[in-house]
């Protein structure tokens, strides 16, 4: 505003001088051009204090930017130190391995419970599988064996007495072996 206030003055010294000078009054034209000279001066001495003030201005935003971070690094410094007061490593040791043993008891005694509830309560379908697993298994071994024993040479082939009488107990305790194992296997069907 002054800095206007100033330049139009400016305007007006000089349409002045060029009034003052058609009219012919030199020493009055003198007077107002140092006049004009003066307020010329100021005008840029208005620049440079401005200038100055925004600058002084801007290191004043800068201290108080930099007091408030100090402000905020003291109040955490504070926070810190009341936290490591407090954080006593020890205990917190202490309380982390009772944590661990208290878990470590609440998961055996869970795996026991859980235990116990399935041996109440599924041992019907506990049966119920296993059975079904040994049917199954011995189902595949029924039909490897039946393989097993079309594969082997009958005992009233036509071969020499002395072999048919060696071969014939072999074949006989085969025989009986797989009646044994067909009765067994009949049975566990049954059931």
């Amino acid at each position: 505003r002054e800095r206007s206030k100033m330049e139009q003055q400016e305007k007006k010294v000089i349409a002045d001088i060029k009034n003052m000078a058609k009219k012919g009054q030199m020493d009055a034209v003198k007077i107002m051009a140092k006049d004009l000279v003066r307020t010329r001066r100021y005008v840029k001495k208005f620049i440079l204090m401005r200038a100055n003030i925004q600058a002084v201005s801007l290191k004043i935003q800068t201290l108080k930017s930099n007091n408030a971070m100090a402000q905020a690094m003291k109040g955490v410094t504070k926070a810190m130190m009341t936290m490591n007061r407090q954080l006593k490593l020890p205990q917190i040791q202490k309380i982390m391995m009772e944590f661990e043993k208290q878990s470590e008891i609440m998961d055996m005694k869970e795996e026991m419970m859980s235990d116990a509830i399935d041996d109440a309560m599924g041992d019907e379908d506990d049966e119920e599988e296993s059975d079904a697993v040994v049917s199954q298994v011995l189902d595949e071994l029924g039909l490897q064996l039946t393989d097993q024993l079309s594969d082997i040479p009958n005992a009233g082939t036509s071969l020499g007495t002395k072999t048919a009488d060696k071969q014939q107990p072999q074949a006989a305790g085969v025989s009986d072996a797989d009646a044994d194992l067909e009765a067994r296997l009949e049975n566990l069907r049954r059931q």
